[in-house]
């Protein structure tokens, strides 16, 4: 019989023992994900305007980091109102879990979504010409008793992917595993920093 050989071993580290098996079932999962074909969006992002893409990109980016499939649509609540009402009546038919809608201006489609889906919607207010955004901020957050929108700072898209994902993963323990694994990389980051901060002094900091 040839002898086996040890190519090396992995660690995992982790709060609990949950979260080490699901970093470990995540780690597992990845090795196989080029040969499966494209998954079904569970996020579904919206935007008024294509002009609201550079803010909404960020959503798109942070639920792509925690390998969520989301789909991203320009659906207008004012120039396609027809299209508005077929995709958020249909969202939860679809396997869409969470709606991400962006708007500037009157910012009517976060709320007219969550008017005509059971889905939790989460509204980014984008900054338009007049007004720095605040428009936008008011016309989101200040919903009617009922219809609740889940409302980020101005331009805070990438808010909104963090808390799609924090909302999958109420039912889904990699999702948890990774938002912990993340929430150690940007305490990481600030301690990296910090350090650098006390060993060089504020000038040479603000200078590399």
């Amino acid at each position: 019989m040839r002898k086996q050989r040890k190519m090396g071993h992995i660690t995992l580290v982790g709060p609990s023992m949950g979260i080490i098996e699901a970093r470990l079932k995540s780690m597992l999962s990845e090795e196989t994900e080029d040969d499966q074909p494209p998954a079904a969006p569970r996020v579904g992002i919206i935007m008024g305007s294509d002009s609201d893409l550079p803010v909404m990109k960020d959503a798109a980016t942070i639920l792509r980091e925690f390998n969520v499939p989301a789909e991203v649509r320009i659906v207008s609540a004012h120039r396609t109102p027809e299209l508005m009402f077929s995709y958020a009546s249909s969202a939860r038919e679809r396997g869409i879990q969470v709606i991400i809608a962006g708007a500037g201006g009157a910012a009517h489609l976060p709320g007219m979504v969550a008017a005509l889906t059971p889905l939790p919607v989460i509204g980014v207010p984008v900054r338009a010409s007049t007004l720095d955004g605040l428009d936008s901020l008011l016309s989101i957050v200040q919903m009617p008793r009922g219809v609740p929108v889940a409302t980020v700072a101005i331009n805070n898209a990438t808010n909104a992917g963090l808390l799609a994902v924090r909302l999958l993963g109420i039912s889904d323990i990699n999702l948890q595993a990774r938002m912990a694994q993340y929430q150690e990389d940007r305490r990481d980051e600030v301690l990296v920093k910090d350090d650098k901060l006390g060993k060089h002094g504020w000038e040479d900091y603000l200078n590399s």
